[in-house]
C-alpha cells in the first residue's frame, strides 16, 4: 500500500540523498520489514561462518533503576520492577512448590533496543509510505510495529573508529565525531573484509563508559548535546552496500550537532535510514567487551544473535544481542 512521495518538507540537502537511497517499494508495496529482508539464509551462513572459538558475549545493558533514561526526552522510563507474588502457593494445585512472579513498566527503548519502522516519520508518512496516522493510542502502531521485526542472525562486523584513531573513545577525539563513509571503509579495510549484503554494524564510539561509570546524565545528554556517531555522511556508504543493520553504544545513535546550522536537518540520519531506507537502528548496544576481545584476537567479524521482543504495536523492541566470537 505504497503511497506515492508526496512534496517534502525535508531540507533540499537531505531530498538529494533521499532520492539516492530510498527502498521503498524494493520489496513490494506492502513490505513493512524494510532491510531485514537482507537478513536471508546466506546472510546466517555468512554469520555462522565467523564462529571459531564459540565464546559467547552479551551486549545488552542491565535492565533496572540505573539504565539511561534520565527524562531526556520526556515520557521514556527506566524499567521499575513490581513484585506480584513472593514464595506463593496456588491453594489449586497439589504439591510443596511456592513460586514468585513480578511485572515490570518501562519503555520499549529504556536500554538496548532496535527501532521498528514506525519509529520515525516525517511528511505523514512511515517506511514504504504507511501513514502515520496508522499508529494510534490504543494500538499502537498497525503497519510495521516490533512484530513486524526480522530476528537478527547474521555477520556483524565491529566497527571501532575509536581504536583506529588510537583513542579510547571518540568523544576524546571530538564529542561530535561525525563517522563518514569513508571511516566505515576505512573500518572494513583494516580488519580485512569487505562488505557484504545482510551485514550489521556494530558501532563503537566508547561512548557507553559514561553510563558505566555513573555519568547517566552525561550518557543521555552527551558534551552540551554533542555525541559522536554515524552522521549523514554515512547514509549513502550503508545503501550502497546493502547492510541490513547498524547500531550503536550511544544514546542518540546518530551524530549531534546535525549537519545544518539551525538544526532543520536534525535526526536526518534516522529518518533517512528508517523512514527511506527500511534500515534496523539499535541504540545503547555494549561493545566495550567485545572489541578488546576482537583487538585481542585480531579478527573483527562475529555471529550476531539478537531476537527482539514482538511487542504488538510497540515502535521499539527491547533485544538482549549476543555476539559469538
Amino acid at each position: 500500500m505504497s503511497a506515492p512521495v508526496p512534496s517534502s518538507t525535508l531540507p533540499a540537502h537531505l531530498e538529494e540523498v533521499r532520492a539516492r537511497v530510498t527502498n521503498w517499494g524494493r520489496w513490494g508495496d506492502d513490505d513493512q520489514r524494510g532491510c531485514g529482508n537482507l537478513l536471508d539464509d546466506a546472510a546466517a551462513r555468512r554469520g555462522a561462518a565467523c564462529v571459531r572459538t564459540g565464546e559467547r558475549l552479551s551486549l545488552a545493558l542491565d535492565l533496572g533503576p540505573d539504565s539511561p533514561q534520565v527524562g531526556q526526552p520526556p515520557h521514556r522510563l527506566n524499567p521499575e520492577l513490581t513484585m506480584e507474588a513472593i514464595n506463593e502457593r496456588d491453594p489449586l494445585v497439589p504439591g510443596v512448590w511456592a513460586s514468585s512472579d513480578d511485572t515490570v513498566r518501562m519503555s520499549t527503548c529504556a536500554a538496548t533496543h532496535l527501532d521498528t519502522l514506525a519509529h520515525v516519520s516525517y511528511d505523514g508518512l512511515l517506511w514504504n509510505g504507511f501513514p502515520a496516522s496508522s499508529i494510534t493510542p490504543d494500538g499502537g502502531a498497525r503497519y510495521c510495529g516490533a512484530s513486524t521485526l526480522t530476528p537478527i542472525v547474521t555477520r556483524g562486523v565491529v566497527i571501532d573508529i575509536a581504536r583506529l584513531r588510537g583513542a579510547e573513545a571518540l568523544d576524546e577525539v571530538e564529542p561530535g565525531y561525525a563517522i563518514t563513509g569513508d571511516d566505515l571503509a576505512e573500518a572494513y579495510d583494516a580488519a580485512g573484509l569487505a562488505p557484504e549484503p545482510g551485514d550489521a554494524l556494530l558501532v563503537r564510539t566508547g561512548d557507553v563508559r559514561h553510563l558505566h561509570a555513573g555519568r547517566r546524565e552525561r550518557y543521555a545528554k552527551g558534551d552540551e548535546f554533542r555525541f559522536p556517531g554515524p552522521s549523514l555522511h554515512s547514509v549513502e556508504w550503508v545503501r550502497q552496500h546493502d547492510i541490513a543493520v547498524m547500531v550503536t553504544d550511544t544514546y542518540a545513535f546518530e551524530a549531534f550537532p546535525p549537519p545544518a546550522p539551525d538544526w532543520s536537518d536534525t535526526l536526518c540520519v534516522h529518518m533517512l535510514q528508517i523512514r527511506d531506507m527500511g534500515l534496523l537502528q539499535g541504540q545503547n548496544w555494549d561493545m566495550e567487551a567485545l572489541a578488546a576481545r576482537c583487538a585481542d584476537a585480531g579478527r573483527w567479524d562475529v555471529l550476531l544473535l539478537a531476537a527482539p521482543e514482538p511487542i504488538v504495536g510497540a515502535t521499539s523492541a527491547p533485544v538482549a544481542p549476543v555476539a559469538v566470537l
